[in-house]
């Protein structure tokens, strides 16, 4: 059971981290085995280096994985002492 406010958003936050995070990792290795960062453009002419788009992919699908994370936390309802 959970006491303290603190504890409780310790463990809100490690449940939107942690999963995002994961699936990050899991999005990155497939997206990246199947495209080559090398040749992708932004905007036409701005490329990036391999590395710059490895950092810019992981980053952007782990804000997408924390956005959907959230989402599902919020619409989980409250537990009451007397749901136990």
């Amino acid at each position: 059971m959970i006491y303290t406010r603190s504890e409780y958003r310790r463990i809100w936050l490690g449940a939107i981290l942690w999963p995002s995070f994961l699936g990050a990792l899991a999005l990155c290795f497939i997206v990246f085995m199947l495209i080559d960062p090398a040749e992708i453009r932004f905007l036409g002419t701005v490329q990036l280096s391999r590395a710059a788009a490895y950092t810019l992919g992981f980053f952007l699908f782990w804000f997408v994985g924390i956005v959907i994370s959230y989402l599902t936390v919020k619409i989980i309802p409250p537990q009451y002492e007397d749901d136990f």
